[in-house]
């Protein structure tokens, strides 16, 4: 009878549970969206296979074996050429702004090169990245000849030269893309509990008898936080340059005015879910919800380029995609913030509206 009792009482508790579950729409709405995105970002976002990567050619001899050999390249569907350029030098300038990933060279005399059997060309690459590096490497050795009838079963090969990481070190890549991750994650989550705190302590109830406006709760909840990020990225990108021989070579004042752009906005995401979640645990929730595609999508762990076009538009609305671009142009291929004026315009923007979208919805009252 005791046991039957029990039951009872653990099943009473256990209906409890659920209908508190049912009432609860942010967690029971968690509970099935994360696998649910999880499952369509590992099974169609998420591909190793390296596709349509943006490459430039330069081609100086100007003759019809260059016009086939760069048709041969596009049916490989491994690059897209998105530009020409008449010499390596702006080729060069175009890999540093993060416009191309690589470029072709081909030279004046690539006819008499293809007669001798002689190396046809250089690729330029972007080191930066491994597995870019890796998808172009495989074009040194193309048969061209079953593409075209230019030259025997031995084809010639392809010389390449790679920018910025040459010993193909996967901790060039990482450690600077790290930096995007863990700001990611310690800002939303510092600030995505900042309202919520305030109310589960009784603090909102001292906010509401004060003058202080939406606008400035808003912003004095995220200052003291962004000492916080920079603190961060210093210890990322110090160490990682200390222990893994990773390069600093942009401006130390661009690093820091792109990580401040890229704070702001993470943080001002943060209070945009504060102001939407009722509780801690809540807050909580929704931060994995927004980490778990940033992680995936933003080309911290596979390249931007292989992921099909709708996860591509997906990840140009997160933060921290465009402050992928903007860290690892600075660091490994010294670039400038102009260099990536569309990234930084556009952290910029998502940090203004994200602090007006809070502002409106943060009431001053208790519920």
């Amino acid at each position: 009878m005791s046991m039957i009792n029990s039951f009872r009482r653990t099943m009473a508790i256990t209906t409890k549970e659920i209908r508190q579950l049912k009432r609860d729409r942010i967690t029971f709405a968690m509970v099935v969206m994360i696998p649910l995105i999880q499952l369509l970002l590992f099974g169609y976002a998420i591909n190793t296979d390296v596709r349509d990567v943006p490459v430039a050619i330069v081609d100086q001899s100007d003759s019809a074996a260059g016009r086939w050999i760069v048709e041969a390249i596009k049916v490989t569907q491994v690059v897209s050429v998105e530009a020409y350029y008449k010499t390596s030098g702006e080729a060069e300038a175009a890999i540093t702004r993060g416009e191309i990933r690589a470029a072709l060279i081909l030279p004046p005399n690539l006819t008499e090169k293809l007669a001798n059997k002689e190396t046809l060309g250089q690729w330029l690459v972007d080191g930066s990245d491994t597995m870019i590096a890796g998808a172009i490497m495989q074009l040194r050795n193309m048969p061209l000849d079953q593409i075209t009838n230019l030259v025997s079963k031995q084809a010639p090969t392809f010389e390449v030269a790679l920018f910025y990481n040459p010993e193909q070190r996967s901790a060039v890549n990482i450690i600077p893309g790290l930096i995007a991750v863990i700001l990611t994650m310690t800002m939303i989550l510092f600030t995505s509990a900042a309202i919520v705190r305030e109310r589960e302590k009784g603090n909102l109830e001292l906010l509401i008898t004060t003058p202080i406006k939406p606008l400035e709760l808003m912003l004095g909840k995220i200052l003291p936080y962004i000492f916080v990020g920079l603190i961060q990225m210093t210890i990322i990108l110090g160490l990682g340059h200390l222990i893994f021989d990773v390069p600093i070579n942009g401006d130390i004042a661009q690093l820091l005015l792109g990580t401040l752009l890229f704070i702001a906005a993470s943080l001002t995401l943060g209070l945009i879910i504060s102001t939407i979640a009722k509780t801690q645990l809540q807050a909580m929730q929704m931060t994995i919800f927004i980490i778990l595609p940033t992680i995936l999508l933003s080309g911290f762990m596979f390249p931007f380029e292989a992921m099909p076009k709708p996860a591509q538009w997906l990840a140009e609305i997160l933060p921290a995609t465009h402050f992928m671009r903007i860290i690892r142009a600075v660091v490994l291929r010294g670039g400038e913030i102009s260099d990536m004026s569309f990234d930084a315009l556009w952290l910029v923007g998502f940090t203004i509206i994200g602090i007006i979208i809070a502002s409106l919805r943060f009431n001053k009252r208790l519920d």
